[in-house]
């Protein structure tokens, strides 16, 4: 049973305040002096990219990172190569990334094949072969029509989502995550932030059976959590179970650097601590107060300030005075992953392989069963592929990632290696625990006039592009609020505007 929603009075005031975000637009069409991004991830580099293409090269653009520029795309040094420790796969429908990628004069990884298996805990139960009419006859086999059903859903989610391009392409901003998923599919992809992925796939008629052993085990992988996820965000892990994936040459972080540099951002090494309102006559501003190895001391003040960090349960730390108890309504704890990367030689004994040289699997995924301690294990290749490059086979030593809800201990190592060089942990607050908020709305993009809040995007879905599109989103509404165009925001009937316009 969903929790009662305890934020009926905050988003009473969030309504109430829609008349200052309507009259806080700058008439004498000066652009802000000064513009705040807190947080260098993927989300916040896209949004500094952005802002800089819509409010011109004059305006001072400041960017505060904590820690390392890329956030949870980072990077692992194994044995002299560089290996993906976070966000590692792109889909190929993901049009910001593209762009990134062209715009930055980077180039696409090249993608090295191999086969993938499901394990629940004593034999593998599904497994992909080198021919692909007969993974089809043993998937209907095994499961009737259901994969068909999935990926019909998938393709007609993905059909409408992508509508989002030609919206942002023709300026159009949405001043809450509700009223962007809306424009896209309606009430049906508000409802699927709130019902469980499988109530809405066993709705389609796909069976239990093929819910518990193909679709569980790419939510445990990406999410680290089962099938009660709601159902846009586990349409949005399953899209990325897709085969035309790709990544960045040299790392995806790459993408981070690149998209500062371009908007010639000042990027400023502190932990945000504070955002605090200043009103002077009708001008409003914002102040920050940041940590840095100086101590803690006010920043500067900005008269516009997006926030790309989470708020709650990810670390951000960030006090809005006069303003705490409406921060993130929607948003809940956040889920902890670690990715370990270890070099070394798989034990597949444990999957039913005596002879490593037999061992066919390039990674492993698995259920959702209690007393397996990995979500998934996978050789891996460095960031940067040579042309001679070959995936190891499982005889040979080779680097693994492997997915745990926990650090993995060395009883565990032991278990899932035959014997290892090296093992090295990286600790994520990687992405939404979704059943901590529930039955409640999703988290606002207006905190108040001229202050933003990009993170609340993975409260719906959580990857790259999703992070992009917010990004993008929030840089167009700051741009139509600052300068009075309410035209642009939450049309109601955008096909229509749209076709008008050309």
């Amino acid at each position: 049973m969903r929790r009662p929603s305890s934020f009926g009075p905050l988003l009473a005031a969030l309504v109430a305040l829609s008349s200052d975000f309507a009259s806080a637009a700058h008439v004498d069409g000066a652009p802000p002096s000064k513009i705040a991004v807190v947080g260098a991830g993927i989300g916040g580099s896209a949004t500094a990219h952005f802002l800089r293409q819509h409010f011109g090269p004059e305006v001072q653009l400041d960017v505060y990172e904590k820690g390392e520029v890329g956030g949870r795309l980072a990077t692992v040094t194994v044995n002299r190569n560089q290996y993906e420790s976070g966000g590692s796969i792109i889909h190929a429908l993901n049009l910001h990334m593209h762009d990134f990628v062209k715009q930055l004069g980077l180039k696409q990884r090249r993608s090295v094949s191999g086969k993938t298996a499901v394990f629940d805990g004593t034999s593998v139960i599904v497994e992909e072969t080198d021919w692909y009419l007969l993974d089809l006859l043993r998937l209907w086999w095994r499961y009737g029509i259901s994969f068909i059903r999935l990926q019909m859903w998938l393709e007609e989610i993905m059909e409408k989502f992508i509508r989002i391009y030609k919206y942002q392409a023709h300026g159009y901003a949405f001043s809450s995550l509700e009223e962007l998923l809306e424009s896209l599919g309606g009430s049906g992809f508000v409802n699927m932030t709130r019902k469980p992925l499988s109530d809405s796939l066993l709705e389609l008629g796909v069976s239990q059976r093929f819910i518990d052993e193909v679709v569980a085990p790419v939510i445990w992988l990406n999410y680290g959590q089962n099938v009660s996820v709601p159902a846009f965000a586990g349409a949005v892990s399953l899209a990325s179970a897709h085969s035309n994936l790709w990544a960045v040459e040299g790392g995806n972080k790459l993408l981070c650097d690149g998209l500062l540099k371009f908007a010639e951002a000042n990027l400023l090494q502190a932990r945000v601590t504070s955002v605090r309102p200043l009103q002077a006559g009708d001008a409003l501003q914002y102040e920050l107060s940041v940590a840095d190895e100086e101590g803690e001391r006010r920043s500067g003040v900005y008269d516009l300030v997006v926030v790309a960090a989470p708020l709650r349960g990810g670390g951000a730390g960030i006090s809005l005075p006069d303003w705490e108890a409406a921060v993130a309504p929607g948003e809940g704890e956040w889920q902890a992953t670690v990715a370990t990367l270890v070099h070394g030689y798989l034990n597949t004994s444990l999957f039913g392989f005596p002879d490593a040289r037999l061992f066919p699997y390039a990674s492993v995924l698995t259920t959702a069963t209690p007393a397996l301690f990995f979500n998934s294990v996978a050789g891996v290749y460095p960031v940067d592929v040579a042309p001679d490059f070959r995936r190891k086979r499982a005889h040979e030593a080779a680097v693994y990632k492997v997915f745990s809800p926990n650090v993995l201990t060395r009883e565990q190592l032991k278990t899932l290696f035959r014997s290892y060089y090296s093992a090295q942990a990286t600790e994520w607050q990687a992405y939404p625990r979704y059943g901590s908020a529930a039955g409640t709305a999703l988290p606002p993009v207006e905190l108040r006039p001229h202050l933003y809040y990009l993170s609340g995007i993975e409260w719906a879905g959580s990857a790259m592009e999703m992070s992009a599109v917010a990004a993008k989103n929030i840089a167009l509404l700051a741009y139509h609020r600052w300068n009075g165009r309410s035209l642009k925001v939450d049309h109601k009937d955008l096909p229509r505007a749209i076709k008008t316009e050309l």
